[in-house]
């Protein structure tokens, strides 16, 4: 909600919607095709664009470098994901802050 109504700006490249698409067709998140499409479509209307450059850093889940590499290169204020664990460096240094999605509405109400 925060993204549809602009306090939020995302961020993005064509690897995280392939990410998203990937992911929210996972059977457990049990999400309707068309309203998957649509909100695919909807967030890939709105998300600034980003050309990201590849970052020296292991992370526990190297699929999520992506966020990480677009987050740097957007000039993001903070990454926001309910896997915070999947953004500690096993090597290399993060310096933005992971923010869980609680994290980050706390600080929109300060």
């Amino acid at each position: 909600q925060l993204v549809l109504q602009g306090a939020v700006t995302l961020l993005a490249d064509s690897r995280i919607f392939a990410e998203y698409d990937e992911v929210t067709a996972r059977p457990r998140f049990d999400f309707d095709q068309r309203e998957r499409r649509t909100l695919l479509e909807v967030l890939s209307n709105i998300a600034e664009p980003v050309i990201a450059s590849p970052l020296r850093l292991s992370l526990p889940d190297p699929d999520d470098r992506i966020f990480v590499e677009v987050a740097v290169a957007g000039g993001a204020d903070a990454i926001v994901t309910g896997n915070a664990r999947h953004f500690i460096p096993k090597r290399g240094e993060l310096t933005m802050p992971v923010l869980s999605p609680r994290q980050l509405v706390d600080r929109l109400r300060r």
